[in-house]
């Protein structure tokens, strides 16, 4: 998949409605509005002073047919003044646009991220990461590169065509209009070519992004490349989409080349006709050599603002589309979380029951999960669920932590239906050790202390070594400062598994869930991390999801899951009783095994 540019930001039309969209961006700037202002008033002096540049040049010139020598000296020290005020107000202009946008887009992203981490699972089940990251670095970099030159640069160009044209006119009305009829043409027809080759740009940006997509794949994939000996299928991947690039890229260098050579004929033989006929108006001392300087300058400043102003105009309308995304993502609704910090310490005590609990997920509506589980695990009691994969069993824990609502029966903890608590405390009770342990990019302390951020030392030192994990953090040079690396990939999965132990362990949960937590080590680190995790499972009621069934054979009650139904339900002994049960036939198949 080729990489999202911002040059591949869709636009949108301007219309009142999408302009007031965009126009809520305001409500972010807090006490920073007037900024924004004062910086128009700015940028108005800036078209202004600019205005009176070639007026003064004109004016300049004209004192060598008059020979006036101190008029000269004042003219050019009237230039200097107005130079170093436009240089003043370009200053202002700039600093305060960039300190309102940098204002602005702040409190934008932290409503944008903090709205993005509150929203349910539901919706991330159904959007690519690299999308949301598009909406908060693409999106937000045109909306900041927007407010901060892009408006202000279509309004100064907007004031240099009115009052250019205004001050052409007062220079001579011939010559405007000579000017006006070709000028503009020429800019127009600019515009439409530049907008023809930018195509084939975007279209050679796309194939090189494609080329590199296969290069990534190739260096993730290395082992797999080589392992299967197709280093030369690799290559001849690659050299296809390099063929590719350089057909496009040939084809849009040669219209690079009509455009070149477009522009130095029209262009340059526009301001040709404009200067002969003013000429022509000097000679019959229709206007002066001054004037016609002026009337120049003026032209090039209405030129080149006529071709600059339309690749303006679809950066706005890109930076409309990108606020309408943005303001889509803040206007989800996030779960309702409480932010009370002490709703996670008003302890539960971690009595759990499902009744008739039906579920599929939202994106596949047409498949039912779970198919009316029904089960009760009371506080300290070890409920296992086993089962073929795909049947649903942690598809239990989501529904416990409440990433998905039920779609009929309900899910009681200590006697209420888990959608009465407050979110915070619910989960704020409930641990889980998964399966593939994530950790954040920090240190090992750090993620230790995810589990309860304001912890002392001796917390987390005791929380280490009930983990086992104290032995293997002392061992490395920097201790429990070691940098885990992104997603913990400098650690040993079993290493990962005892850090997300010990986080469990210091939240000191009420429900512990443990989704698969042993069944990628190797049999010492699972040794270890059982261990490990018998000491954490002490005192709370757990939920067990296995694989391995080594691991559960203490369980006070299994419970197989088949089809999304319990099919089976008992202790480790009872079960292995039943003939042709589908635990007996699990155990048979794994026992004779090891």
């Amino acid at each position: 998949m080729a990489r999202f540019k911002e040059n591949d930001l869709p636009k949108s039309k301007i219309t009142a409605t999408s302009l007031n969209k965009a126009l809520i961006i305001f409500k972010y700037a807090g006490n920073h509005k007037w900024k924004f202002y004062v910086g128009l008033v700015f940028l108005l002096f800036t078209g202004a002073t600019a205005l009176a540049f070639p007026k003064l040049m004109g004016m300049l010139i004209d004192c060598v047919k008059n020979k006036d020598m101190s008029q000269a000296n004042y003219i050019a020290l009237g230039l200097v003044v107005i130079l170093f005020m436009q240089s003043i107000f370009s200053f202002f202009r700039l600093y305060l646009f960039v300190n309102f946008t940098e204002h602005t887009l702040a409190n934008l992203r932290l409503a944008l991220y903090s709205n993005l981490v509150k929203l349910p699972m539901s919706f991330f089940s159904q959007k690519r990461v690299g999308e949301l990251n598009s909406r908060i670095s693409s999106d937000i970099t045109q909306i900041q590169d927007t407010l901060t030159s892009t408006i202000a640069e279509f309004l100064r160009q907007f004031i240099l065509i009115i009052g250019g044209v205004l001050l052409l006119a007062n220079e001579s009305i011939k010559l405007t209009l000579l000017m006006l009829s070709v000028v503009p043409l020429v800019a127009v027809a600019a515009v439409i070519f530049g907008r023809f080759i930018r195509k084939y740009s975007k279209s050679v940006q796309d194939k090189v992004a494609e080329s590199q997509v296969i290069v990534e794949e190739t260096m993730q994939g290395i082992s797999i490349v080589k392992a299967f000996a197709n280093e030369w299928y690799e290559i001849a991947r690659y050299n296809g989409k390099i063929k590719e690039v350089v057909t496009i890229a040939i084809k849009g260098g040669k219209y690079r080349g009509y455009f070149a050579s477009f522009i130095i004929f029209c262009l340059f033989g526009a301001i040709v006709a404009v200067v002969w006929f003013g000429v022509r108006l000097s000679i019959s001392g229709e206007m002066s050599v001054g004037q016609l300087i002026s009337f120049v300058l003026y032209s090039t400043f209405v030129g080149a603002s006529f071709g600059g102003i339309a690749e303006l105009y679809a950066q706005i309308q890109k930076a409309i589309g990108a606020t309408e995304r943005v303001f889509e993502l803040l206007d989800e609704s996030p779960e309702k979380i409480n932010s009370v910090q002490n709703a996670a310490t008003q302890k539960i005590k971690g009595d759990v029951t499902f009744k008739n609990v039906e579920f599929s997920y939202p994106s596949r509506k047409e498949i039912k999960v779970l198919k009316d589980v029904n089960f009760t695990a009371k506080f300290g009691q070890k409920i296992a669920i086993v089962g073929p994969s795909g049947t649903g069993k942690s598809t239990i824990a989501s529904l416990l932590l409440r990433f998905y609502n039920v779609d009929s029966g309900e899910i009681l903890v200590d006697g209420k239906n888990i959608y009465n608590f407050d979110l915070e405390q619910l989960r704020g009770n409930m641990s889980i050790v998964p399966q593939d342990v994530i950790l954040f990019g920090g240190t090992i302390k750090e993620n230790i202390a995810y589990g309860k951020p304001d912890a002392s030392e001796a917390e987390i030192l005791l929380a280490a070594k009930q983990a086992n994990a104290y032995n293997f953090i002392e061992s490395f040079p920097e201790k429990f400062e070691t940098l885990v690396g992104e997603r913990g990939i400098k650690l040993s999965g079993g290493q990962r598994q005892r850090i997300a132990i010990a986080r469990a362990l210091l939240k000191n949960p009420s429900i512990l869930i443990l989704d698969e937590a042993t069944s990628s080590l190797d049999s010492e680190s699972e040794k270890l991390v059982q261990e490990a995790l018998e000491i954490l499972m002490e005192g709370r009621t757990s939920i067990i999801i296995a694989h391995r069934l080594s691991t559960i054979r203490s369980a006070d009650q299994i419970l197989v899951l088949d089809n999304g139904t319990i099919s089976e339900q008992g202790t480790h002994q009872e079960l292995i009783t039943l003939e042709n049960g589908i635990y007996k036939n699990l155990s048979n198949l794994q026992f004779s095994n090891s």
